[in-house]
């Protein structure tokens, strides 16, 4: 499986991402050229080498009217948001005001920039989460919200990069470390505040997160929302055999080296947790049993089964066990209580591998056939799905076994 794995061991920004993405492109200058060819109003991008504690990495300057308009930001970050008032936004963001609000930054992603429509989704979808976050933060409507230096040119083009970056790389997951967001305060605009910033923190909900001794700002509003967007997983790196590794450097130094780190490569298989849980039942019909087990699967069941155990007062009975994912534990553990007698269901989560599955369709003179192929851990299986084999066996009054051989001579 293509796996994609960042290294936010010093946070995450806009411009890292966009750097460290790009390293790992098969064509990097074309690619710059294809972002300044994008349309976006007065920005120009350029990818510059930089080293930080003896590491060579790529920084991405973008400029905006020929100006670098976030040089006057504290630590690393090239964005941050901020609700405001016009009275602010004249003192603070001297440019670009027709574009502090997300209704302004969805007309000029919508309607000037030449983008893919999967892309421009993408792109306006990472925004609706920045201003959700912000939302929440200040306590206002989303269409009330005013961005400050997120609202520039400069972080639209970060969040637009790093869009088409991942539509071009094309990784089948997106992994990532626990981030390192920093400690201690910084200054904005409307006085000092705690590390993580506020619409950070919000962004990055349920995602493992450490502060540490580096005084700074380490992960920004936009950084976070982008990896809040395309990681499926926060963790360590899994066993993977790397292809390539991009190293996209901040702006400012620190004791260790200021940058995200993407690896590109190839995962054996997929690993995941789920959870199982488990009834012991003595006093349900086959049928009843039967029944709930067919609303467990029709509700999203990984699998259900049944094991036959003996139990109190010598009864034979049965154990209900059903495999799902995290997120569906609760779900599944009500449609026990709603479909069987039981009165208490236990719950184990458990690491599961599983090998990576597609399926393909084979054209044949007896009609489609669909086949399953199943790899990893150094094992590919095809299996031809039931029903196909079920069909041509009935059309042509043969066994199962006589339809799958004659498949495999087609």
């Amino acid at each position: 499986m293509k796996t994609l794995y960042f290294d936010c061991s010093m946070g995450a920004a806009g411009d890292m991402l966009t750097a460290a993405l790009l390293e790992l492109h098969p064509d990097p200058a074309g690619f710059v050229e294809k972002l300044n060819s994008l349309g976006i109003p007065g920005v120009e991008y350029k990818a510059e080498p930089s080293v930080k504690c003896g590491i060579r990495g790529t920084h991405i300057r973008v400029t905006v009217n020929g100006e670098e308009e976030h040089e006057h930001l504290h630590e690393h970050a090239q964005e941050h948001t901020h609700e405001h008032t016009h009275e602010h936004a004249h003192e603070h963001e001297p440019h670009h005001h027709h574009h502090s609000d997300l209704h302004g930054i969805e007309h000029l992603i919508r309607d000037h920039m030449a983008l893919p429509e999967a892309v421009r989704k993408d792109v306006l979808a990472v925004y609706g989460l920045i201003a959700a976050a912000e939302s929440k933060v200040h306590g206002v409507p989303v269409e009330e919200i005013h961005f400050h230096e997120v609202g520039t040119m400069d972080a639209v083009a970060d969040v637009t990069a790093v869009c088409l970056l991942m539509r071009e790389l094309v990784p089948e997951q997106v992994l990532a470390s626990p981030v390192h967001v920093g400690c201690g305060q910084v200054r904005c605009a409307h006085g000092l505040m705690p590390v993580p910033a506020p619409a950070t923190a919000e962004l990055l909900r349920d995602v493992p997160i450490y502060g540490g001794a580096i005084q700074g700002e380490l992960c920004t509003p936009t950084g976070a929302a982008l990896l809040r967007y395309y990681v499926n997983k926060f963790g360590p790196m899994p066993v993977m055999r790397t292809q390539a590794i991009g190293y996209g450097m901040g702006n400012k130094d620190f004791p260790a080296a200021n940058c995200v780190r993407a690896l590109l490569g190839e995962t054996a298989a997929d690993s995941d947790e789920v959870v199982e849980l488990a009834c012991n039942l003595d006093d349900m019909s086959p049928e009843a049993a039967g029944f709930a087990m067919e609303r467990l699967l029709e509700a999203g069941a990984l699998d259900v089964w049944t094991t036959p155990i003996g139990m109190k007062k010598s009864r034979p009975g049965i154990t209900l066990s059903v495999l799902c994912k995290l997120k569906d534990q609760d779900h599944m553990t009500s449609l026990l209580f709603r479909y069987t007698t039981t009165l208490g269901v236990r719950s184990c989560v458990k690491q599961r591998s599983v090998l990576e599955r597609k399926i393909e369709t084979l054209e044949t003179s007896f009609g489609p056939v669909r086949v399953k192929t199943s790899s990893g851990f150094g094992v590919v299986q095809k299996k031809y799905e039931y029903e196909d084999l079920a069909r041509i066996a009935k059309e042509r009054g043969i066994s199962l076994d006589a339809a799958r051989e004659l498949v495999n001579q087609t």
